[in-house]
């Protein structure tokens, strides 16, 4: 089911990993595609359709779990993007 809140996270998701390619943490859409074995074709298409529930959940640990990126933050909008005291 595609919740409002389902789709302000996966807009959440893709706000951090463009913070995370402009602070140089990572090179590029293409390089945590290739990284985490996902298809890129569908990730562009999920960043431009948020709202088409292909999004996959394990995506956010990637976030959290290799660039410090607060679950928190993601799923609810709450505090900063980034874990306290973590560097991307």
């Amino acid at each position: 089911m595609k919740t409002p809140d389902t789709v302000e996270i996966v807009k959440r998701f893709y706000e951090a990993l463009a913070f995370l390619i402009a602070s140089k943490a990572i090179r590029g859409k293409k390089t945590f595609t290739d990284r985490y074995g996902i298809n890129r074709w569908n990730f562009n298409t999920i960043q431009k359709q948020p709202d088409n529930g292909m999004f996959q959940v394990a995506w956010l640990g990637y976030l959290v779990k290799d660039f410090g990126v607060s679950a928190e933050w993601l799923l609810t909008g709450r505090g900063g993007m980034l874990q306290t005291g973590k560097k991307p």
